[in-house]
């Protein structure tokens, strides 16, 4: 195999489809992802994901830290003259002189069913929509968002269950699976791109952290649906007393009562609607996760407790 390949990408969920590529025998010239970012708390410096397994696998890689007016890189990649570039969440906004660099596009990988959820959050925005659908679309990238055409589109039932880490799984090995296919049709001209109807376009904007503050007038599906959505990061929360508690899981419950109010000693919390939500793993402000058994046991938040939306 002759051609010439270049992977985009940075977190978790790139990492199985570069894995797939590689491990089928996929030449790839070079790896970009974004540069090593330092830790919250100190000097440690975190590699991406995408740039540890590039390690592992003896990849060539490169950091810049921003692709726009980068004339080194412009000319790296005008050498290379590569067949086709491969983009799975890479974090940065290719320009548009770039996408003339590779003989057939370059090709993206995107969390979402399009022309719905266009943008950075997909699958969180899916998962807290409560849609029944999430999927992967791979795409030609044009210079606007998310907008170019379409060549396949590959759907799974959304469990809500679910939360956002194990959706992101489900769909990264699932584009894992069908990248193969499609990038053999790309470089043979055997696949056909079709314009997304551009009218039916939604955008999953960022998440903000302060989305994840739950509102206890809100149902118990929408509350659930959040949870989800913001799991691992940032996570949906409440206030009690001045401390912050991560809601990590939870589930249905069948109690009544004023929304907000403690129905039970393993707090079960009402909603709107004659609903509640029952905790399954909490974290408080500044300690570890906690099973709501072991949680429950030195916590201030009792039965008949109302905790109110600040």
């Amino acid at each position: 195999m002759s051609e010439k390949i270049i992977f985009m990408g940075t977190p978790l969920f790139a990492v199985p489809i570069l894995k797939s590529l590689y491990q089928n025998g996929y030449p790839i010239s070079v790896v970009y992802t974004q540069p090593p970012q330092k830790s919250n708390r100190g000097q440690k410096i975190n590699k991406s994901p995408v740039q540890g397994i590039s390690e592992t696998l003896n990849i060539d890689f490169r950091c810049p830290k921003t692709l726009k007016d980068n004339d080194e890189e412009y000319q790296f990649l005008k050498k290379l003259n590569a067949d086709i570039a491969i983009v799975v969440a890479y974090g940065q906004i290719i320009p548009k002189n770039f996408l003339t660099l590779t003989k057939k596009g370059f090709i993206n990988i995107h969390g979402s069913i399009l022309p719905k959820w266009r943008g950075a959050a997909p699958i969180q925005r899916s998962i807290m929509n409560l849609d029944e659908d999430v999927g992967i679309s791979i795409m030609k990238i044009v210079e606007e968002l998310d907008s170019g055409p379409v060549s396949n589109i590959y759907k799974i039932k959304l469990d809500h269950k679910n939360n956002t880490q194990e959706i992101s799984e489900k769909l990264s090995l699932l584009a894992a699976e069908k990248i193969l296919d499609n990038v053999d049709d790309i470089l043979e001209d055997k696949v056909k791109f079709t314009e997304q109807d551009h009218s039916k376009a939604t955008y999953a904007k960022k998440i903000d952290k302060t989305e994840g503050q739950i509102n206890w007038k809100d149902n118990a599906q929408n509350i659930i649906g959040k949870i989800n959505g913001l799991f691992p990061f940032p996570g949906a929360f409440f206030k009690f007393k001045g401390e912050r508690y991560k809601i990590l899981k939870a589930e249905i419950g069948n109690g009544a009562g004023k929304a907000g109010e403690v129905l039970s000693d393993k707090l079960e919390i009402a909603c709107n609607n004659n609903q509640s939500i029952k905790i399954l793993e909490i974290q408080r402000q500044g300690k570890k996760p906690q099973k709501i058994g072991e949680f429950m046991l030195g916590s201030q938040i009792k039965k008949g407790s109302i905790i109110f939306n600040v």
